[in-house]
């Protein structure tokens, strides 16, 4: 070999060392930057507090909703009517078989132990949706919500089981950290020692913070993740329907009396084939994006403002208002904090301006009638004038 060829040789090794070492220097600092990015995220702070606030709010006003709408109906939809469905001798749920789930389907065939129970459940829906000693009240209300909903399968949706798991993994993280009377509380008292049972029952923190920031974050994470797949696999089972797939699949639920609740907007809507059609589609191909579309801000928006919509569209025309709040609820949580506060502070600003111009309207000195500056008469001069007459 020549002295050329050996310094060729030499020197292509060198280079490719070079960047083989560049590469892994490259690789090693990606990782490096992605690993101390995600701890940060994960330990570093809890992360939307305010769109976790809202979920609370919503889920709980979802319950009370639920629960008020079949106030009337609840002995025939859970209680002793409820007989001829079979599930009080063979309940088709497991849960009823969980000794820790199975109060209410214990209860079913005693109508006053039923409406207690069931009174006692709204009002946990209220203590939920306030914020009110959420580390304590948070467990019971779930534990009481599984046993009530999971006693008539026959009634029940795929909110129902968005809202359950949802729940569970709301137990982990701080729903109560903002817009709550947790945060009121507070705000208004330093931080207090002592047993964790008491500073959870105060609200306080009990655990270190990053245990608690962790916890949360993932909670964040693990709802992320569920909202994902459901509506992927929604996305994905849809096209393979022939429904779906020639565009007509939302005209055949409207135009049927159980989900028909609005006839005379459900042929406004479905009139004109191509809505139909666009309709049909543009679910399918909102849902499949959905995951990806939360990546970059413009379409999160998109994304957010489409299935909103939708949900509302379910709500009014198909007659599931708790089906779609239950699902606008958990997808608050991908509205940015700051955007919720802007919001909070215009809707607070309005509020004062109002009541501003209210007592300003209020405090204006009435209008005196014409005349009222001139003196009044003389008492005395006339009772002289009418002695002298």
């Amino acid at each position: 070999m020549t002295s050329r060829a050996r310094t060729l040789a030499r020197t292509s090794a060198r280079a490719t060392g070079t960047l083989v070492g560049d590469l892994y220097g490259a690789v090693s600092s990606l990782v490096h930057r992605t690993l101390t990015w995600t701890e940060n995220w994960l330990v570093g702070a809890k992360r939307a507090r305010y769109g976790l606030a809202v979920t609370r709010i919503l889920l709980g006003l979802t319950a009370l909703g639920l629960l008020a709408t079949n106030w009337r109906t609840r002995y025939y939809a859970f209680g002793s009517g409820s007989v001829w469905n079979g599930e009080a001798a063979q309940p088709l749920s497991d849960f009823p078989q969980i000794p820790l789930f199975s109060i209410f389907h214990r209860v079913a065939l005693n109508d006053w132990s039923f409406t207690i129970l069931y009174v006692a459940l709204a009002w946990l829906a209220i203590l939920v949706t306030l914020g009110w000693r959420m580390k304590i009240v948070l467990p019971i209300f779930f534990v009481a919500w599984t046993s009530f909903i999971e006693m008539n399968d026959t009634l029940g949706d795929q909110g129902d089981n968005m809202f359950r798991i949802t729940l569970l993994a709301l137990l982990f993280a701080d729903t109560a950290g903002r817009w709550s009377l947790d945060a009121r509380r507070r705000a208004d008292t330093d931080a207090q020692t002592g047993p964790w049972l008491r500073r959870a029952w105060n609200g306080e923190p009990w655990a270190p913070a990053w245990l608690t920031n962790l916890s949360h974050n993932l909670v964040l994470v693990a709802v992320t993740c569920h909202v994902c797949f459901v509506y992927a696999s929604g996305a994905l089972f849809k096209a393979g329907g022939a429904p779906w797939q020639h565009g007509y699949a939302i005209y055949n639920p409207l135009q049927t009396v159980r989900f028909g609740s609005w006839p005379e907007l459900s042929d406004l809507l479905t009139a004109w084939a191509p809505v139909v059609t666009i309709i049909s589609w543009s679910s399918i191909i909102l849902q499949m994006i959905f995951p990806l579309a939360l990546l970059w801000r413009p379409s999160r928006v998109i994304a957010l403002f489409g299935i909103t919509s939708f949900h509302i569209g379910i709500a009014v025309l198909m007659g599931l208002p708790w089906f779609s709040l239950a699902m606008i609820a958990i997808d608050a949580i991908f509205i940015r904090d700051v955007t919720w506060r802007r919001l909070a502070d215009r809707i607070t600003g309005a509020w004062r301006s109002a009541r501003d111009q209210d007592g300003e309207t209020d405090e204006s000195p009435p209008e005196e009638p014409e005349g009222a500056d001139s003196d009044p008469p003389d008492e005395s001069a006339r009772e002289r004038a009418s002695v002298t007459h």
